[in-house]
């Protein structure tokens, strides 16, 4: 008994010894960034911008990978059941990690405690946003033929529990509407569809949908902060254009398996915050609407137990379960 105990306080030492070598050493081999949404959408942009930037800091590339199955519920499995050793991140937001717990019936993990946070990159504004031939230019327009209109009109999203579909349902709760949802696997195909005609509208992410504005493409009806945004300042915002008390964005983070080394969750923080505070990307989020936050673990931590509180609340209140 006494050696058992002596062997394992030996190999405990080891270990101990061993992790701040390991982390010294990470990454010595690419790492993967899952995004739980198809190409094209905010999510896939803040990553692949991001992911570029962080290659360059630490040295070794990190890949983007894109599966929006399930609502980006099986990306988060997949990460989750990754070993625990940095070489697997997840790109968090509301969906995977606050929304899809409440919504999915059969969902196989609690996002919140099968992963450890790295840091809240930032977060944006999301937009109303209706195809460039749409009779809507204002959202009064807009709000007056959905109420007479109920369900006609139908709308995309990033998928099931993403930050565009809650952001619909919170603006139907609040503003009385009755509207049509109709899921994809990422904001670029909704977008596709959006564009040609398929969809009515859409509250997407500013990373998503910027350049359609600037092209022309689409027509920004409104922002979803509390504030109007400086990346479109004349673009009035929900709360100010009749839908009362309405506030919301997008927010973007890391997260590792739980259980990774310390001394490597330390080392990706840094080379993510030190990314997201170079002067070419916060002048890419700035084009965005966002700015770089680079938050503590802890903090990241909390932002989101309190946004799956948030979030629960919407979803029992929309009577929405998928199975």
């Amino acid at each position: 008994m006494l050696t058992r105990r002596f062997v394992h306080a030996g190999l405990a030492l080891l270990l101990a010894g061993l992790t701040p070598a390991l982390a010294q050493e990470f990454p010595e081999r690419p790492i993967k960034l899952l995004v739980p949404y198809a190409a094209g959408g905010g999510t896939d942009a803040i990553a692949r911008l991001v992911a570029q930037a962080v290659s360059e800091k630490l040295g070794q590339a990190m890949v983007v990978e894109n599966n929006g199955t399930a609502g980006g519920n099986l990306a988060s499995q997949i990460v989750a059941g990754a070993p625990a050793d940095g070489y697997t991140v997840l790109m968090a937001n509301q969906g995977p990690m606050v929304v899809n717990p409440h919504l999915f019936k059969n969902i196989k993990i609690d996002p919140l405690e099968a992963f450890a946070p790295i840091t809240l990159l930032t977060s944006a504004p999301l937009v109303l946003v209706v195809p460039a031939k749409s009779q809507f230019n204002t959202v009064a327009e807009f709000l007056e033929f959905v109420k007479k209109n109920p369900s006609k009109l139908s709308y995309g999203s990033a998928g099931n529990g993403s930050a565009s579909h809650l952001a619909a349902v919170l603006m139907a709760q609040l503003g009385g509407l009755e509207i049509t949802h109709v899921p994809y696997r990422g904001a670029g195909p909704a977008l596709n569809d959006l564009v040609s005609g398929q969809t009515d509208f859409m509250i997407t992410t500013m990373p998503s949908v910027s350049g359609l504005i600037s092209a022309g493409t689409v027509k920004a009806l409104a922002v979803t902060t509390e504030k109007r945004t400086k990346a479109l300042p004349n673009v009035p915002t929900l709360a100010e254009s009749g839908v009362k008390d309405y506030s919301t964005g997008a927010w973007y983070g890391f997260v590792v398996p739980k259980g990774t080394p310390q001394p490597v969750i330390d080392k990706l923080r840094s080379a993510s915050v030190e990314a997201i505070n170079s002067p070419l990307i916060r002048e890419r989020f700035a084009n965005e609407g966002a700015e770089p936050i680079g938050s503590t673990a802890e903090d990241f931590l909390k932002m989101m137990v309190e946004e799956s509180a948030r979030w629960s609340d919407v979803v029992k209140k929309s009577n929405t379960v998928i199975n």
